[in-house]
């Protein structure tokens, strides 16, 4: 009785107030930039060639999680381009299928975001076909897996093969990071990056906690399998450790006192970062930035990318 009196006494001295919290003048526009200059032109290749790991996210979580992919979801971002080779619907637990449906529809925001601010360019074509990542686990562990790794079959395998895709886009938005200058640039980045690196984190942490299970029917634990993809990416980058498994050596956990690794990070917990030219190394499969393959088999889109591909041709 003493709480209802209370609450009641509260909701009669608010509505006794001279004002209305609907009258009050919050402030929630952020500081004006002191350079006001929206997006510089340096910006605009830089944005742009995130495009192509935007395109492979969206249409490899669409797929897995629907069935479906950019061309019945939001056909007007694709620009024409072809649509992906191999894609289609995973055998996904109801949980699994509500993470990755969510991200797909995530990376189709972030086509749109990019494209309106800087405009884009038709969708690469893409091979997301289980030969394609059967290659890249085959690679990954210096011999051929029997039978061939199917990224289809179940929603751990799927979560395997996911580990392979989102990590790139975080990195390589930490690296264009110091060389976007624009205000409505560097708001575009940062948000891009705040839900990269969150759907990165949900995938390792939902591997996290299947770490020491034996992927059937190889005999290797999933922690082994996230090692070996990361070391076949910094094989491919070429630039030293910039990747790491989920469980890792002692000097490469936090602080050197854990062997822990939810989140792949350097030795003072800040995300690695890489350049276009590491990216395309990695995503080409073949550790060039002049030769396409893997994912993007004619090669990446845009300024940059197309720029090593016409100097090697020179």
């Amino acid at each position: 009785m003493a709480l209802q009196t209370i609450v009641t006494l509260s909701i009669l001295c608010l509505t006794s107030l001279p004002f209305s919290l609907s009258t009050v003048n919050f402030k929630c526009e952020p500081t004006p930039p002191i350079i006001p200059i929206p997006v510089y032109p340096t910006d605009v290749d830089l944005l742009q060639f995130a495009l192509n790991l935007e395109h492979i996210e969206a249409e490899w979580f669409l797929f897995g999680a629907t069935g479906r992919g950019l061309d019945a979801v939001e056909p007007e971002l694709a620009l024409g381009g072809p649509p992906p080779i191999g894609a289609r619907k995973a055998n996904l637990d109801v949980v699994t299928q509500r993470y990755i449906a969510e991200f797909g529809y995530q990376e189709v925001g972030h086509l749109r975001a990019i494209k309106s601010t800087v405009g884009g360019f038709p969708r690469p074509l893409i091979d997301l076909s289980a030969h394609n990542f059967a290659t890249i686990f085959d690679d990954a562990f210096g011999f051929h897996l029997d039978p061939p790794f199917d990224p289809y079959r179940n929603s751990l395998n799927y979560l395997l093969a996911s580990y392979v895709i989102p990590y790139m886009g975080l990195v390589g938005y930490v690296g264009a990071n110091p060389n976007i200058n624009g205000f409505v640039s560097k708001r575009l980045l940062a948000g891009l990056l705040g839900v990269e690196a969150g759907q990165d984190a949900v995938i390792r942490g939902m591997l996290y906690e299947r770490a020491f299970e034996v992927l059937k029917p190889y005999n290797y634990t999933v922690a082994e399998f996230t090692t070996r993809i990361s070391n076949l990416r910094n094989r491919l980058g070429m630039c030293g450790i910039k990747d790491e498994g989920i469980i890792v050596p002692l000097e490469l956990g936090a602080e050197r006192r854990t062997w822990s690794n939810v989140l792949s990070a350097n030795a003072d917990s800040l995300s690695y970062r890489r350049t276009p030219a590491e990216i395309l190394r990695v995503v080409y499969g073949t550790g060039d930035e002049h030769n396409p393959g893997g994912f993007l088999p004619k090669g990446g889109s845009g300024t940059i990318a197309r720029s090593f591909l016409r100097s090697h041709r020179q």
